[in-house]
C-alpha cells in the first residue's frame, strides 16, 4: 500500500475517533453532570492517549501524533471537569 494512502487511512481513523469525543465534551461542559463518567477510566485513558502521542512523535507518524494530541486535549478537559466537579 502506498505511504500516502496509509497516512490517509490513519488520518481518517484519527479524525473519526477524535470526533467521537466531542459530544461527551460538549455535554460535560454544558451540564457539568459527570456522574456517569468513571474517574479511573478517564485517568487511565488520558494516560494512554499521552503515551500514544509520545509514540506517534517518536516514530514520526503525523496521523498518530495529531489525532492523539487533539484527543488528549479533549479527554484532559473532561478529566479536569470530573476532578473539579467530584461532589456533583
Amino acid at each position: 500500500m502506498p505511504r500516502n494512502l496509509i497516512d490517509a487511512v490513519g488520518f481518517a481513523a484519527g479524525i473519526l475517533t477524535t470526533i467521537a469525543f466531542i459530544p461527551q465534551v460538549w455535554h460535560s461542559w454544558r451540564t457539568r453532570d459527570l456522574s456517569g463518567i468513571s474517574l479511573r477510566m478517564y485517568g487511565l485513558f488520558t494516560l494512554g492517549v499521552s503515551l500514544w502521542l509520545i509514540y506517534g512523535i517518536a516514530v514520526r507518524s503525523w496521523p498518530i501524533s495529531v489525532a492523539n494530541a487533539v484527543t488528549l486535549v479533549l479527554a484532559g478537559f473532561v478529566l479536569s471537569l470530573k476532578l473539579t466537579h467530584r461532589d456533583n
